[in-house]
């Protein structure tokens, strides 16, 4: 079987892609793949890191406003998808698959249009406007949040909730000794705080004015930074207690999720298919600069069914995220009934159910 997976821009984009592509070659080590991304977004770095052949086709996104960039970007979308079409035809896949991200809009369509199977996967709960644009072409659309089926509501019969593939890759990981590593102790129930991978300035600030008290705290606490902010914060904050860990960049973040007890962080769509296949309680404050504001609507997903509790940015205040922190920490029971009921919305076979859907439409 040939794959084709299209999708680009930030890693909750090109990591589920990554996922399933290494779910499909688990089960078929035949399986070819290649992968349609853009020179300038984080996939022409990571893609090929990851050993996957790798093509890229120039586009840009399109502006929300009319301008004269918005031409610019039309006739780059019109020759992306000669571009696009060119490689289509030259792989010849049997499935097209994008993952988000402007890139895979030129890719999907000239592969649908050439008559080949194709599905989008949609990770947030607002859908992109690459997708809504994709709809009415693709053969399926897979999503993540039950909340996204209302944003295809005139393609339904397509919609297939699938989940998220990197939700499966760390069902299955198991609590170890990785915290030793970070000078914690393994044993002792552990809040992880971070801020995505390039670290958040809110959320470093507020863990900064609140480190004097979690210093005293019984429970532990990992910190990352982000690499860009770590060499500043470790001036201002110098020698920490031995119940905390400060560190730039937490490379093996599955791992880590499973061995602590809460996780403080952004709303991502692939942080939380993380947390929920792990049926980890977590406290997150959505990124207020995303499009759409989609990640308070990824919170409110869990919120709202008890699997998480939520903090906006602008209420982001010392003191009330450590009378949240505390209310977890300090009170087991409740850590346990926020577990279980975030387990209950993971998908851990997400992968499995996205190359069912695979399966659906080349069979035909």
């Amino acid at each position: 079987m040939k794959v084709l997976l299209s999708g680009g821009g930030t890693g909750g984009h090109i990591y589920p892609a990554l996922a399933l592509m290494r779910r499909l070659k688990a089960i078929d080590p035949t399986t070819e793949f290649l992968y349609v991304g853009t020179e300038r977004g984080l996939e022409s770095k990571i893609v090929p890191k990851a050993g996957v052949p790798f093509k890229a086709v120039k586009v840009e996104g399109f502006k929300r406003s009319l301008s004269l960039e918005n031409i610019k970007t039309i006739q780059l979308f019109v020759q992306g998808i000669f571009k696009a079409r060119k490689i289509v035809k030259e792989f010849d896949p049997d499935v097209v698959i994008g993952t988000g991200g402007y890139v895979c809009g030129p890719v999907v369509f000239a592969a649908a249009k050439l008559g080949i199977p194709t599905i989008i996967h949609e990770q947030n709960s607002i859908a992109g406007v690459t997708n809504k644009f994709l709809a009415r072409y693709v053969n399926k659309i897979a999503t993540c949040f039950e909340e996204a089926e209302a944003e295809f509501s005139k393609y339904s019969s397509k919609v297939v909730y699938t989940g998220n593939p990197r939700a499966q890759e760390v069902a299955g990981i198991l609590p170890s000794n990785v915290l030793d590593e970070y000078h914690l102790k393994p044993t002792v129930p552990t809040v992880l705080i971070f801020g995505g991978s390039r670290g958040a300035k809110a959320i470093n600030t507020a863990f900064v004015e609140s480190l004097p008290e979690l210093a005293k705290r019984d429970y532990q606490v990992m910190f990352a930074t982000g690499e860009v902010h770590y060499e500043a914060l470790s001036k201002i904050i110098g020698q920490t207690s031995e119940n905390v860990s400060v560190v730039p960049y937490i490379h093996n973040m599955p791992e880590i999720f499973a061995n602590v007890s809460v996780v403080v962080s952004r709303s991502g769509a692939t942080t939380l298919a993380e947390l929920t296949a792990l049926g980890l309680p977590s406290i997150l404050i959505p990124s207020p600069i995303v499009t759409n504001d989609h990640q308070t609507s990824n919170a409110m997903s869990l919120v709202k069914h008890d699997a998480a509790k939520m903090i906006a940015e602008k209420e982001l205040t010392t003191a009330f995220l450590l009378q949240t922190i505390d209310e977890l920490m300090n009170h087991p029971e409740k850590r346990n009934e926020m577990a279980s009921q975030a387990k209950k919305i993971g998908v851990p076979d997400a992968a499995d159910r996205l190359i069912e859907v695979i399966k659906e439409i080349t069979s035909h």
